[in-house]
């Protein structure tokens, strides 16, 4: 039933990129995730996402207050996450081992926040030595399986950090493919992340000898940029070389065990390194305990809403890092100049069916097709009220220039779906999801124009 589920899913978001929307009613869905060589994919393209990871569930250690729906909100509304991790600690005190129906409940929270918020979830094992309880991983992993099995948001991670006291091929692998099984027997097709030895570091030693039979699996890497430097990049360039694709499930710009001032150099460097290999990626972590690695300062308000005078030195970095982070961007081809994003929602009318022209069938209206111009500072996003008419003038040309659009943040009433065309220049936007980006436009003035059955008027633009 899942496979089926899946297959038409996919088959609606796949529609959806070639025809601007669902047909049908309003429904909100995130693009599926696989594997391909080295990289992430999203509905078949290069993808990578950006957000926090909260910090470990247990009961009675403080950073489970963060884990509710308001706060996994504000991430994806301020600070623009399009991905969360639920840190279920295992066996310490007051984790899964000993308090089960509570971490597991915390866990279905923060998943269910995510789906509601077009977010990807992981659901992470937080364990250092989940080779221990196999048992209650295969367990819950498909007790999670069957619950959200069907929902592209959902992303396993099964063994957060192996310590440097075992061997990938003695217990991380065997571990891993056996809780794979489990999973795959119910859910063929969500990202499975696996954790390798030496707190995730080793990936290097685990692309030599990678798991096999089992399509989307994807490998964990941990860094933390004061204490891990340019051989740890290399280790993991090791490990793209020998054809895994790496997924950064925890990172910090601190040192390693939690504390330090923020590590600009090579944060900078490992942020870099990322960008560069498409890399997904979750700060460590959500929470307000006095470390350097908290993004919140002690006594934090537990749902959302924190003014920078609320986050820590990381953890304002963390938030421009995330709102910044580049989203799924396809350029300008034969085909399409439209980007995948991260999300696929649609307020297309069930009456609409349509198609939204691509870039190479899409011819650009005459400049006399604006009645009026509204005028945009370059390299500001902008939210926009649209008027019947009016195009939009950059304040320099767009040429070898990125264009964003996003769904509105100031009015939440609709979401605005068409396409960006240019006027008197060329390249072509299909805008049929909450963000999208492309290149390949020539000149300045952007004619945006709705989709059939869309009528919003309110959309965030900018152009960099």
């Amino acid at each position: 039933m899942k496979l089926i589920m899946s297959k038409a899913r996919s088959a609606c978001l796949v529609s959806a990129m070639l025809f601007g929307g669902f047909v049908g009613s309003a429904n909100a869905d995130v693009a599926p995730l696989s594997v391909s060589g080295t990289n992430i994919m999203a509905n078949g393209q290069v993808a990578s996402f950006s957000g926090m990871s909260l910090f470990w569930s247990n009961t009675g250690w403080g950073g489970e207050k963060y884990y509710n729906a308001n706060a996994i909100a504000w991430l994806k509304n301020d600070w623009n996450a399009t991905l969360v991790r639920a840190a279920m600690g295992v066996e310490d005190n007051g984790g899964y081992i000993s308090d089960p129906a509570a971490n597991k409940a915390r866990v279905k929270t923060v998943v269910d926040a995510a789906i509601a918020n077009d977010m990807y979830v992981i659901i992470d094992w937080h364990s250092h030595y989940a080779h221990n309880y196999e048992a209650q991983a295969i367990t819950f992993f498909e007790d999670m399986a069957r619950t959200y099995g069907n929902k592209n948001h959902v992303i396993y991670e099964i063994f957060n950090e192996p310590k440097n006291d075992v061997t990938w091929a003695g217990k991380v692998k065997p571990y891993a493919e056996r809780v794979i099984a489990a999973i795959r027997k119910i859910d063929p097709d969500n990202l499975i992340i696996v954790g390798s030895p030496t707190w995730s570091q080793d990936v290097d030693v685990a692309s030599r000898d990678p798991i096999t039979g089992h399509k989307n699996i994807a490998y964990a890497l941990h860094f933390y940029a004061g204490t891990h430097t340019q051989y740890l990049r290399d280790k993991a360039q090791t490990a793209l070389n020998n054809g895994i694709a790496l997924f950064v499930t925890e990172w910090g710009s601190v040192n390693a065990d939690g504390n330090g001032s923020v590590a600009n150099s090579e944060t900078n460097a490992w942020v870099q390194f990322m960008k560069d290999k498409k890399i997904s990626n979750a700060n460590w972590a959500l929470n307000d305990k006095s470390e350097g690695a908290s993004a919140l300062v002690p006594g934090a308000s537990a749902n959302g809403s924190w003014p920078s005078n609320q986050l820590t030195a990381s953890g304002a970095l963390a938030k421009n890092i995330i709102s910044n982070w580049p989203a799924t961007t396809v350029t300008s081809s034969s085909r399409s100049s439209s980007s995948v994003a991260s999300s696929v929602k649609s307020s297309v009318s069930s009456s609409s069916k349509s198609s939204v022209k691509s870039s190479s069938s899409s011819s650009a209206p005459s400049s006399g097709s604006c009645a009026s111009y509204i005028n945009i500072v370059f390299g500001a996003r902008t939210e926009l009220t649209l008027t019947n008419g009016a195009c939009l003038r950059f304040s320099q040309a767009l040429n070898g220039k990125t264009l964003q659009v996003w769904d509105s943040d100031s009015n939440t009433s609709c979401d605005y779906r068409g396409t960006a065309t240019a006027v008197s220049g060329s390249g072509s936007l299909n805008i049929n999801s909450n963000y999208v980006s492309g290149t390949g436009f020539t000149g300045r003035d952007i004619k945006l124009t709705n989709a059939a059955g869309n009528s919003c008027k309110f959309v965030k633009v900018r152009a960099y």
